[in-house]
């Protein structure tokens, strides 16, 4: 086995950190969007961008579809595929 791989104990023990911080993390994050202060201003935020689209003159269907892709990013799938895809990166930056 090559000196920069972990061994199966190290890996276990990453593993067992990963199994028990990954889902605190996401309860953790969880709790912070569906807050109901935090829903109630994150539609707020959805409106007052759909509005801006309407008002700088984009059509309804457009500024539709682009409301959609910014409610994404917030979701918690858009979050997550971010974050993995930045680290899967970052892993691939480095090799």
């Amino acid at each position: 086995m090559s000196d920069d791989k972990p061994d199966a104990k190290e890996l276990k023990e990453i593993l067992g950190v990963v199994s028990t911080e990954i889902p605190k993390l996401l309860e953790s994050i969880s709790n912070m969007i569906y807050n109901k202060d935090n829903a109630e201003n994150f539609g707020k935020s959805v409106a007052a961008f759909y509005k801006q689209m309407v008002d700088s003159g984009m059509d309804q269907k457009q500024a539709f579809e682009l409301t959609q892709k910014y409610m994404a990013n917030f979701s918690m799938g858009g979050m997550l595929s971010q974050v993995i895809g930045g680290a899967a990166k970052n892993a691939v930056d480095k090799e």
